[in-house]
C-alpha cells in the first residue's frame, strides 16, 4: 500500500474536506452557522494493511461549550447527512492511494479533551 502519510497531510485533507463544510453543516441543521459549537476537520490517523484510519476532529469554537453539546450521536448523523457525503468521501480518499473502497465505518465519539472530540472513520480498501 502507498505511504498514506505523505498523501493525507492536513492541507490535502482540508482541500478534500474543506473547513467551510462546518458552516454549511450547521446552517443545514440549525439555520444559522453561528449556532455551531465546533469546527469539523478531517485528519489522517494511520494505515494498516487494507485499511485507512481517519478521524473527524470536532474542535471547540471560541466562547462555545463542546462538552455541553450532543456530540455522541454524531456518528449516526454524519453517516446519513448528504452534505457531508461520508460514503463519497471514503471513495475519494481510497482513490487517492489508487485503491478501491470496499467499505467504511464511523466509530463512537471519543472525548480527547474538553475542547476536542473525535469520531473515528475507517475505510477498508480493496
Amino acid at each position: 500500500m502507498t505511504n498514506a502519510d505523505q498523501i493525507f497531510t492536513p492541507a490535502s485533507l482540508d482541500d478534500i474536506f474543506p473547513p467551510s463544510i462546518t458552516d454549511a453543516f450547521f446552517e443545514a441543521l440549525f439555520g444559522d452557522a453561528e449556532e455551531g459549537a465546533y469546527d469539523i476537520r478531517l485528519r489522517f490517523e494511520g494505515q494498516r494493511p487494507q485499511e485507512l484510519h481517519f478521524a473527524f476532529h470536532l474542535l471547540q469554537r471560541h466562547g462555545m461549550c463542546l462538552a455541553c453539546n450532543l456530540t455522541y450521536g454524531l456518528p449516526q448523523v454524519f453517516t446519513r447527512h448528504p452534505l457531508l457525503g461520508v460514503g463519497k468521501l471514503a471513495q475519494t480518499l481510497a482513490e487517492r492511494i489508487d485503491a478501491g473502497m470496499a467499505s467504511w465505518s464511523l466509530g463512537s465519539t471519543r472525548e480527547m479533551s474538553r475542547s476536542l472530540h473525535v469520531i473515528p472513520f475507517t475505510i477498508k480498501v480493496a
